[in-house]
């Protein structure tokens, strides 16, 4: 071995001791990443809450090809905003409320008349019985533009002089209107119909029922399959538990009906508790 090679050698075997111990040093210390997310786990919340869960992303509505109804419900639209059938309501209205919604909806909402707040925007059920109404069809899993919302009369019925509020369609009027929604259940097509309410029914039907015998069973509207159910705004006069169930299990029947998949957590709402 060359005097040279002797010297490199001597100075390998004087470092190898170091280089192990900075070895073990190493394997005892937190990697520059480890410690990194050591200090940011150490951060406080308040000041840096953590990042908001990303939403689910939104259900996207398919659009149905056009069979020319859109033409035929804009023209009907036209015809209803114009009506002039009952001179009194004419005289009273602030518009007319032709409805709202899909015009290729499965599922049709049928109320009875405006109220005064659907008198002054042209819209049906966006009082506190219509919010609530939105709150069941978003339970169904439907929201309100899937589906579609009329009323068997188009007006609101006017009010004696003097008195506030909102009075029942006379079945004189009922009558008159009811060709209107005629059409646009005829052109609509809607696989279920659910009337809110008796006088909705008894609209529809033109005849007297008892909510007692119609609700919770399938009648039949021009070979549509009709739903009676409670209005909204019975629930909000009886908010039970009890009451709540009934208008529910009828909004499972046509859950049914329309073939839609039911969750055990739908089935299970406005249960007691035990049951």
């Amino acid at each position: 071995m060359s005097q040279e090679q002797a010297g490199f050698q001597e100075a390998l075997d004087a470092a190898l001791p170091i280089l192990q111990g900075m070895k073990k040093s190493l394997r005892k210390q937190p990697s520059a990443t480890h410690a990194s997310l050591e200090r940011l786990s150490a951060v406080d919340p308040v000041k840096y809450p953590p990042a908001p869960a990303i939403p689910a992303a939104p259900r996207i509505l398919s659009t149905p090809t056009d069979d020319g109804r859109l033409a035929k419900l804009e023209e009907l639209k036209g015809r209803i905003l114009a009506c002039t059938r009952c001179p009194n309501l004419v005289a009273s209205r602030t518009q007319v409320v032709y409805g709202v919604g899909n015009p290729f909806a499965e599922l049709l909402f049928v109320g009875e008349a405006p109220g005064e707040e659907e008198d002054l925007q042209g819209e049906p059920f966006i009082g506190k019985a219509g919010q609530l109404l939105t709150k069941i069809i978003g339970a169904m899993e439907f929201s309100r533009e899937e589906i579609f919302i009329a009323n068997v009369l188009k007006c609101r019925p006017d009010m004696p002089a003097g008195e506030s509020g909102n009075r029942k369609p006379k079945p004189a009027e009922m009558a008159t209107c009811l060709p209107w929604l005629t059409e646009q259940i005829g052109l609509i097509k809607p696989t279920v119909i659910v009337a809110l309410g008796l006088t909705a029914v008894e609209g529809l039907l033109g005849e007297p029922r008892t909510m007692r015998d119609v609700r919770g069973k399938w009648l039949d509207y021009h070979g549509v399959p009709l739903m009676p159910t409670y209005h909204p705004a019975y629930l909000l006069r009886n908010q039970t538990l009890a009451e709540k169930r009934k208008v529910w299990e009828d909004m499972l029947l046509v859950l049914e009906k329309l073939g839609r998949p039911i969750s055990a957590k739908q089935r299970g709402y406005f249960l007691e508790k035990g049951q």
